[in-house]
């Protein structure tokens, strides 16, 4: 694989930068430290920064030599996850219960090394938006950016961003045009019921009945109201109710998620889950009281920038190495809100299968969100250079999106 020279000659530098951050994990939305060392590095590197998006979101700005032109915006996630890291070697999370489990520490780093490179080697025309965004964990950072005023203050012709990815083999490179990662929507339903005592259930409007018949129910949505062509998932992960063996309770609840790749399948399955749970619920003489949270859309790549990512990606390493199309993942991503406002493509590069963990590494298995997984440093000059030719590529063609 032919990754820039500099990036290889920095190779120990940013691994430094990078088990630096996996030892100094914060939250969503509390990633002080993350967003100073990251305006450190760029101001360091003469590259102007904003700060304050989406609270403790950095933008980076460099402007080529040859003066305004095209623009692109590079993102990179910074937060970390609230579990605890099992991981024993040397830079472990200082913070317990706290853990770069997702490898945004790895982004981070491979956006920042992509910087300095640009920063050294800018006889360009346009701009090149460094993004380094909080909160992707389930809270929207994404979207806050842009509330904020991303897109107004640096607009952009393109933005791009990648994902880390267990399984693939270690540098290659995963995408597709159309959805590539699902919505994440979640769902809460309150059943109103009338207690009584547990031997007595005629007096009783019985809610986990009701419950029970209700998560039965909704399983037939996917199965037999949408198309079985359209990929789509509703799981049950809670229920509760009551606190004692011998009362029927007055109340019970269940939670749970949906994943599609469309809107319009989203639609559909909050339809029948609404419809199902009130008619079941009152059928038992009980009430359903849904609470239905669109969380992410889906992430849906843009055709001409996506083509644009695998053909370059093609004549840097070869189709062998490129896997066009890649399977979509049912897990979500708040860079979605960005593709809704800006053409674009997500994709992934591959973590590998775990071989590269080190003496002390945790006994489970190196996957996204394990308290086991550690990024794959070996892959910080591969995601630096894709994205230093990506950006010069784009600046100099700029086609139209």
């Amino acid at each position: 694989m032919t990754t820039l020279p500099p990036l290889d000659l920095w190779h120990d530098e940013f691994i430094a930068i990078r088990r630096d951050l996996h030892q100094h994990p914060e939250l969503g939305y509390e990633e002080f430290r993350t967003a100073d060392k990251i305006a450190d590095y760029l101001q360091s590197w003469g590259i102007p920064i904003h700060r304050g998006l989406g609270g403790t979101g950095v933008v980076g700005i460099l402007t080529g030599t040859q003066g305004t032109g095209p623009t692109i915006g590079l993102r990179a996630d910074i937060d970390a996850l609230p579990m605890p890291e099992q991981n024993q070697f040397a830079h472990k999370s200082q913070h317990d219960g706290v853990m770069h489990a997702c490898g945004h520490d790895g982004h981070t780093t491979m956006l920042l090394a992509a910087a300095k490179y640009l920063a050294q080697h800018n006889h360009f025309k346009g701009t090149v938006y460094f993004i380094f965004q909080p909160a992707e964990e389930g809270l929207g950072g994404a979207k806050k950016m842009i509330e904020d005023g991303l897109f107004t203050q640096f607009p952009m012709d393109a933005i791009f961003g990648l994902h880390n990815w267990p399984t693939l083999p270690t540098g290659h490179f995963g995408l597709r045009t159309g959805a590539i990662m699902a919505s994440s929507n979640i769902f809460v339903i309150d059943i109103q019921g009338k207690g009584a005592h547990g031997a007595m259930p005629h007096l009783a409007a019985d809610p986990i009945m009701a419950a029970t018949s209700i998560v039965q129910g909704l399983q037939t949505i996917v199965s037999r109201y949408l198309d079985p062509q359209e990929p789509a998932v509703l799981s049950i992960t809670q229920l509760h109710a009551g606190s004692a063996d011998n009362v029927i309770p007055d109340t019970a609840q269940i939670r749970g998620t949906v994943r599609t790749f469309s809107s319009q399948a989203t639609d559909q399955i909050e339809e029948h889950l609404r419809r199902i749970s009130q008619q079941t619920a009152a059928a038992m003489s009980c009430q359903a009281y849904i609470d239905f949270d669109r969380r992410y859309p889906p992430t849906v790549n843009h055709a001409i920038p996506t083509q644009f990512c695998a053909d370059l990606l093609k004549n840097w390493l070869g189709e062998a190495s490129v896997i066009d199309p890649v399977a979509p993942s049912m897990a979500a991503e708040d860079f979605s809100f960005m593709l809704e406002n800006v053409p674009g493509c997500y994709l992934f590069l591959g973590n590998g299968n775990g071989d590269h963990r080190l003496a002390g590494h945790g006994l489970g298995p190196c996957t996204l969100h394990n308290g086991s997984y550690d990024f794959n440093d070996a892959l910080i000059p591969i995601g630096a250079t894709y994205w230093v030719k990506l950006a010069l590529a784009w600046l100099k063609q700029a086609p139209a999106s």
